[in-house]
């Protein structure tokens, strides 16, 4: 079979929650079935480490799509062109976009639709692109694949898509996330974080990931417990970051908050395991991959309890109301003064988090692409 892949996400280290999908599923799945031929659709020069076997074909075809007229032109033109060329048998879209104009069947990967709910959150342009194509997408994939209960029957409501033709496929975690040893620790915390403990947030800086209430909280923890910990932010700005920059030049404490940009996963499993707690208290997550990053780093984790968060976190977690600073102030300083509470968490992750791999993730995505494959 010739199998069309949308990988226009995978972008030499610059790999986010959508990229790491696409990046370990398509991994494993080339290599696990040779019996296939793979043709990678980029839409710029691409890195050699993402052609993963000698049975990957990549493609390039313009123009780069990263805006939503580019999009249009990309998916609707080019992509439905060289679908077209290479006789392809199924075209798979780990970023959920889909081409309208192609009769090749096809299977999106919708890991969440905030867009739907939360518009604001998105500049006008790419708001309204979502908004409009991506309930037809739905409507004309044979399955869809998503990456929690709750985005499935998200997407089911929203876009009046049959339950069963949504299957659930988990994320997973990276192999390189372990916990880090105590002189480990040591050196990362001199290096990041004067010495001293600290929070830690990962993901990219978005609103719906809620950081300027999690910078309020922080002030708030700081103000109640004087304590010296610091707040350590891992991420690069993606768009609206207007309320994060207003809150963080109001807040009392901001020479506790270290932004650190982006980071290589070797350095970033140092920053987990190094952690006293996650505080990833986004409003709105698909899945939310930082929870189980954590977890594998026996880190505790402060989530919230909204959308997927409790899904994925099941009792291993702290669950904290998004919307109210002063809760999640309150989850902050009770796990710094009941270190019992932290143990207890740390173990339950240990737990929890061994319900996802990306091994797990690759199998299930194959078997949906199987039933159109095969149907």
């Amino acid at each position: 079979m010739n199998i069309a892949v949308n990988t226009r996400v995978l972008l030499k280290n610059k790999l986010e929650g959508i990229g790491w999908f696409t990046y370990e599923t398509m991994k494993r799945i080339t290599q696990n079935h040779p019996e296939h031929k793979f043709f990678f659709i980029f839409d710029r020069p691409y890195d050699k480490e993402f052609i993963f076997s000698d049975h990957v074909k990549p493609i390039i075809i313009g123009p780069q799509a990263r805006h939503p007229v580019l999009f249009y032109y990309w998916f609707e033109k080019s992509v439905s062109k060289i679908l077209k060329h290479i006789n392809a048998d199924i075209f798979i879209s780990p970023d959920g976009y889909l081409s309208l104009s192609t009769e090749t069947k096809s299977i999106p990967v919708m890991h969440d639709i905030n867009f739907m709910h939360n518009p604001k959150d998105f500049p006008f342009g790419i708001r309204n692109y979502y908004q409009y194509f991506f309930p037809r997408f739905a409507q004309k994939a044979e399955r869809i694949v998503t990456v929690s209960d709750f985005s499935k029957n998200d997407i089911s409501e929203q876009f009046a898509i049959n339950p069963e033709n949504i299957d659930v496929v988990y994320n997973g975690s990276k192999e390189i996330y372990k916990p880090s040893l105590e002189n480990e620790k040591s050196i990362t915390k001199n290096k990041y974080s004067q010495g001293k403990d600290y929070f830690l947030f990962v993901g990219a800086l978005s609103p719906r990931k809620n950081v300027a209430n999690l910078l309020s909280a922080f002030d708030i923890f700081k103000e109640k417990t004087k304590s010296n910990f610091k707040l350590v932010i891992v991420g690069e700005k993606m768009f609206k970051t207007k309320n994060i920059k207003t809150v963080f030049s109001n807040m009392k404490h901001e020479k506790d908050v270290v932004f650190v940009g982006r980071m290589n996963p070797e350095e970033l499993s140092k920053i987990y395991g190094s952690a006293y707690a996650l505080t990833f208290v986004p409003y709105f997550e698909g899945f939310g991959i930082p929870i189980i990053e954590a977890m594998n780093c026996e880190t505790a984790v402060i989530t919230s309890n909204v959308t997927s968060m409790p899904e994925v976190a099941g009792d291993a977690a702290l669950l904290v109301d998004p919307f109210s600073t002063e809760v999640i102030a309150n989850a902050m300083i009770q796990i710094q003064q009941e270190p019992e509470l932290r143990t207890q968490l740390i173990k339950k992750g240990k737990i929890q988090c061994k319900k996802f791999s990306w091994d797990k993730t690759a199998e299930k995505f194959w078997e949906s692409i199987e039933k159109v494959l095969y149907e």
